[in-house]
Parts: C-alpha cells; sequence; structure tokens
C-alpha cells in the first residue's frame, strides 16, 4: 500500500494527466505525468485538445509519484471520483462525450 504525504511539495509545479472509461472495470490511469516545463506542456496540450482541467497542487503532487500506465492507488480513489463526476457533468452539458485527462 502507498502513502502519499501532502505537505512535502516539490518547488516546481506539478501535473498529471488521467484516462477513465466507466464502463471498464480498471480505476484512472496515468497517461502523463511532469514538473516544471513538461507540467506546462502536459497542460498546454490538454487545453489544446479541449480536455478538461482541474487544479489541485496536492493531488498533482501525489499522481506525480506514479509512473505513465499507473492505474491510481485506492488512496486516492474519492478525490478523483469527485473530479470525474464534475468533468462528466460538464461535459454532458456541453454535449460532449465524457473524456478526462
Amino acid at each position: 500500500m502507498s502513502f502519499f504525504d501532502f505537505r512535502k511539495r516539490k518547488s516546481r509545479p506539478a501535473a498529471a494527466a488521467l484516462t477513465y472509461d466507466p464502463v471498464k472495470p480498471e480505476p484512472p490511469q496515468v497517461v502523463a505525468v511532469g514538473r516544471g516545463h513538461i507540467a506546462e506542456e502536459i497542460v498546454r496540450v490538454a487545453k489544446e485538445n479541449g480536455i478538461a482541467l482541474h487544479e489541485d497542487p496536492g493531488l498533482a503532487e501525489a499522481l506525480a509519484c506514479l509512473d505513465v500506465s499507473e492505474y491510481i492507488p485506492r488512496e486516492l480513489y474519492a478525490v478523483v471520483a469527485e473530479i470525474l463526476s464534475y468533468v462528466f457533468r460538464v461535459d454532458a452539458g456541453a454535449g460532449h462525450k465524457g473524456t478526462t485527462g
């Protein structure tokens, strides 16, 4: 079991991108993670592609500890579920298929 200490933050901002298919049984999966310039690039690419963004420094730090293609750990299920719920509602209101990043 992993434990994330949200109080410890790196000086460079972190970003992560997730993918999730609500039809499949797997939890959300990390598809991109980075700090500094790479984090800025993840955000830029998401914006260019109309992918929903959510700013949460603590969650970004926790996700930055994971490897690309890793599924999120159980400790993060609740917070990620809240974000996915919001994104699905926003996408549904905008007439888009519910995808997140």
